[in-house]
């Protein structure tokens, strides 16, 4: 056994939250927190417009805009109400790793606040998958991480 896959291994601990997109962030609200009973919390400063819903001191549900028609230029299909789902996660470079011997293309992307490292990845019918590691760990790829866009 590969006492470096001992070392970091490569786990799924929960999922994350989920993301949806909305043409109307103010009904979203209503049916999410007045509705389901969720609450509107804080949300990174990152450069989509968009909303946060918390339980309890989770945001499980994360809203971005949806403009009906418009095709999602980085998958090139039209937009559909979940953009993605995301699972927490753990050993970033295990997954790494894992993911460049498979040949499954990734875009690795760090958040502003230097902890948090994402992958994002596409499952084999389309659907979007995030996985979101807190601790900071170095990435085991040749490129660098871009730096957070959504």
């Amino acid at each position: 056994m590969n006492p470096a896959a001992v070392a970091e291994p490569a786990a799924l601990r929960a999922l994350g939250h989920v993301t949806v997109r909305s043409a109307d962030f103010d009904r979203t609200e209503r049916f999410y927190c007045d509705l389901l009973g969720m609450r509107p919390g804080p949300r990174p400063a990152i450069p989509v417009p968009g909303r946060w819903f918390y339980v309890g001191e989770v945001a499980v549900l994360h809203v971005l805009p949806r403009i009906a028609g418009e095709p999602d230029a980085q998958r090139g299909v039209p937009n559909g109400a979940i953009d993605h789902f995301a699972l927490e996660a753990d050993g970033l470079p295990a997954f790494e790793r894992r993911l460049q011997a498979a040949g499954q293309p990734y875009d690795l992307r760090r958040l502003a606040d230097g902890e948090t490292w994402r992958i994002f990845l596409t499952d084999p019918d389309g659907a979007r998958v995030e996985l979101v590691f807190t601790k900071r760990a170095p990435h085991a790829g040749p490129r660098a991480p871009a730096e957070e866009t959504r």
